[in-house]
């Protein structure tokens, strides 16, 4: 993983599961095929350099199934960089290591467990044997978003805008191993027991990044 230089505390917040991405922005179908998807921001206006690479995307015989997964991933992305304020073109790998943190603690909807009497996450079932799904993503579907993500990237590169640097690795090993969920990144679940950090609410008019708990910084 990337150091934790440049990081806010809100990079901490959403890297440690103790904060929660903006429920802002969405995956809108389009009307043309060459733009069959698309992702607006929180006041309804279209990402335009999310809408250049799923164009790309579009013209280069992807499905439109295709174009609205890239999508969703995109707009995760870009989320993250709302949340810690910080424009598409700055991303650095600090970015990248929040969402991959988030990404491994953030409640998977998939695996909401709405019954009192459910099995806890991670722990092993007395009746089947197996151990239940931890509540964040699979490392199968971070890996699949930092590669949606790189592409964006890459693509932009190409004409010569975004970073000079890529924020996702170049090397697919390396983003296979960010993605992998190792013993020390169990971390505990937004306003979950155990959650160690008060993570503080924006200025007014920002997006609110915070855990919810009644817990006070370490």
């Amino acid at each position: 993983m990337s150091s934790f230089h440049g990081m806010s505390s809100v990079h901490r917040d959403l890297m440690d599961g103790c904060g929660r991405l903006p429920s802002v922005g969405a995956v809108v179908k389009g009307s043309r095929p060459s733009l069959p998807w698309f992702v607006v921001d929180a006041a309804g206006r279209e990402v335009e350099p999310v809408s250049r690479y799923l164009r790309d995307l579009a013209l280069g015989d992807a499905s439109a199934l295709t174009g609205r997964s890239y999508g969703y991933d995109l707009l995760r992305w870009f989320r993250v960089l709302w949340a810690v304020d910080v424009g598409w073109e700055q991303a650095t790998e600090a970015e990248t290591t929040a969402m991959v943190g988030w990404l491994r603690t953030a409640p998977n909807p998939q695996r909401r467990r709405t019954r009192l009497d459910s099995i806890p996450a991670g722990v092993v079932n007395p009746k089947t044997g197996k151990t239940t799904l931890l509540d964040g993503y699979a490392p199968r579907t971070i890996a699949h978003a930092l590669t949606v993500v790189h592409g964006f990237y890459a693509f932009h590169q190409h004409y010569g805008r975004g970073p000079v640097i890529n924020p996702v690795p170049e090397s697919r090993d390396r983003r296979a191993r960010m993605a992998h969920r190792s013993r020390w990144r169990r971390r505990p679940l937004p306003g979950g027991p155990g959650c160690g950090r008060r993570c503080g609410s924006a200025s007014p008019g920002r997006f609110r990044i915070g855990c919810g708990t009644s817990c006070s910084r370490r």
